[in-house]
């Protein structure tokens, strides 16, 4: 992944009024994990207003979906859901050939509140002026734990063992871990 791609895609969500959260393991690496992540995840509105300005956004840039999907696609709560039921999908994948380092994982389905998230995420300046806002630590984990795949419990594990996270601490910020016991 390159930081100047990340500030290229950061630029053009913004000039498109594209409101996003980075989640993932870029995410994880702000709250202090320095592991390596092959793509940036982020969660944006799927509504009528605002899949068509991703596409635009990311389009002016050369990223394309892997897979062929319209905006209006995406933005359609009822298509998604069955993509999910049906193919498992979680994610629709960008690419660049200007980008190559650098796909993008648009999360297709919110499992937080976005305005409220977006609202208290914590703001991060890539560069003069550039600047992305991170999941918050609490909704991060909580995300991490239901996706429940290894690479995640792990991250969860490391962040807990970063931050000082206890079991109790966890249930307190209402997040239920299975599998990670307090060594």
């Amino acid at each position: 992944m390159r930081l100047a791609s990340i500030e290229t895609i950061a630029r053009a969500l913004h000039a498109s009024g594209v409101p996003f959260i980075v989640v993932g393991g870029l995410a994880v690496v702000a709250h202090g994990y320095g592991r390596q992540t092959q793509d940036l995840d982020l969660v944006v509105p799927l509504d009528a207003a605002s899949a068509p300005r991703l596409f635009e956004a990311l389009g002016s840039i050369g990223y394309a979906p892997r897979i062929p999907v319209t905006a209006a696609q995406l933005a359609d709560e009822a298509t998604r859901s069955r993509w999910i039921a049906e193919r498992g999908m979680t994610v629709l994948a960008f690419h660049s050939e200007a980008h190559r380092e650098t796909p993008i994982d648009v999360l297709v389905r919110e499992s937080f509140d976005f305005t409220s998230e977006h609202a208290q995420a914590r703001v991060a300046e890539l560069s003069p002026g550039v600047t992305v806002r991170i999941l918050r630590l609490p909704t991060l984990l909580r995300m991490k734990a239901d996706a429940g795949r290894p690479q995640d419990l792990a991250d969860v594990a490391e962040l807990r063992r970063i931050h000082g996270l206890t079991m109790d601490g966890l249930k307190r910020e209402g997040l239920e871990v299975e599998g990670l016991e307090d060594a």
